[in-house]
């Protein structure tokens, strides 16, 4: 309530769920063969958790009507609307959907890459369990995630076009966009040769654990690159200059080396820049005449059944009789992306009034159909 008093506007609420422990503090059972147990078993023995947050939203948020955004865990599908919503304890939660995708038990040497069709699954999964409640943070990367281009792209596929088609689709889901520093110029995961190099703690551990499973240190290492918090938290790439213009000093972490081709000052003149297409997407957002199909249109997939395709409209619900439906007067938005690196042919549900937004100027619409290059995103207005 203090910094209330003085303005603040709200509050990104961390690991809040942890906030509550099961006391007295006692041993948990070992879950690992070094002997040790999961602190997530102190946190599934924590019961009561959400007295504390219904008390601090009765006592601070709503008596300021603060925005707030949760981070929180493990929570069940007919718990949502205890958290977002008219009666919830925040405003709105991070949706963590897509990151947890393929963790495992066994750690990160176990983990095999999330494909298209996990990574569309999870989306539309959790747009179908917010629908009716609330609003949901959509996030592609925050600083406890690899980077989103490096960890939902195939390796080798992270072009500027792949970049953007990566963006538009989790930007134009409903909810509040999230863009975390560097997402909007595409930074990728850095690489480190040893793990003395290495900051984050968990990533240390892990790269112990691919050891003792009988991975070789470059095959560790291997892992560790792919999937440390460290990417995340490299200086932001500003220019070419030493050290990315970041700073005159030397960084706690070092630079990712690909700086030189990767960095906001060579993008802002671009016009086909990942930078100058998140903005492009903003604009779209904010436009008064798209703006009730993208902020509250409900999301409803199209074609789910096609591989290696995202699609999905953005429906204007209108005022009918006193009830929001749909009918001929809203406006009606396709938001398609081609994932993979071969072109498709993609069926149309109908006219096609006009292109709205695309990151390839190779798109082509005819005979129902539209062409899609490889890594194709467009989004069309019915």
């Amino acid at each position: 309530n203090w910094w209330l008093d003085k303005g603040i506007a709200g509050f990104r609420i961390d690991a809040i769920i942890n906030i509550k422990k099961a006391l007295p503090f006692r041993n948990y059972p070992a879950d690992r063969e070094d002997g040790l147990s999961s602190v997530d078993n102190m946190l599934f023995a924590a019961n009561g958790v959400l007295d504390f947050l219904e008390e601090m939203a009765d006592e601070t948020f709503r008596k300021y009507d603060a925005f707030t955004v949760g981070e929180v865990f493990n929570e069940k599908p007919e718990e949502l609307p205890l958290f977002i919503g008219d009666r919830g304890c925040f405003s709105t939660m991070f949706d963590f959907a897509e990151t947890v995708l393929n963790q495992g038990p066994l750690g990160w040497y176990a983990q095999t890459p999330v494909t298209a069709e996990q990574y569309k699954a999870a989306c539309f999964h959790s747009q179908k369990e917010a629908e009716g409640t609330g609003f949901l943070c959509n996030i592609i990367e925050n600083h406890d995630e690899p980077r989103g281009v490096s960890h939902y792209l195939p390796e080798g596929e992270r072009s500027v076009a792949a970049k953007k088609m990566l963006g538009g689709l989790n930007f134009l889901l409903r909810g509040l966009p999230f863009l975390y520093q560097g997402q909007e110029i595409g930074m990728e995961n850095t690489r480190c040769e040893r793990i003395e190099e290495v900051d984050d703690i968990s990533a240390r551990d892990q790269y112990q654990v691919a050891l003792a499973a009988g991975k070789t240190p470059e095959e560790a290492m291997k892992v560790v690159n792919r999937y440390s918090r460290d990417n995340a938290r490299t200086p932001f790439q500003w220019d070419g200059t030493a050290n990315a213009g970041f700073t005159s000093g030397t960084p706690w972490l070092r630079v990712n080396p690909n700086y030189r081709e990767i960095n906001l000052a060579a993008q802002r003149d671009d016009p086909d820049s990942v930078w100058n297409f998140y903005r492009a997407l903003i604009a779209l957002r904010r436009n008064p005449e798209y703006r009730e199909a993208v902020v509250y249109g409900r999301t409803e997939p199209y074609l789910p059944e096609r591989e290696n395709l995202m699609a999905y409209y953005r429906r204007e619900e209108v005022q009918n009789a006193g009830e929001k439906t749909q009918d001929v007067d809203g406006k009606t938005l396709l938001i398609m992306g081609n994932f993979q690196s071969e072109a498709q042919e993609v069926p149309l549900p109908g006219p096609v009034k006009r292109i709205l937004l695309n990151n390839d100027r190779e798109c082509a619409v005819r005979n129902g159909h539209l062409h899609m290059g490889p890594w194709q995103f467009v989004v069309l207005e019915l």
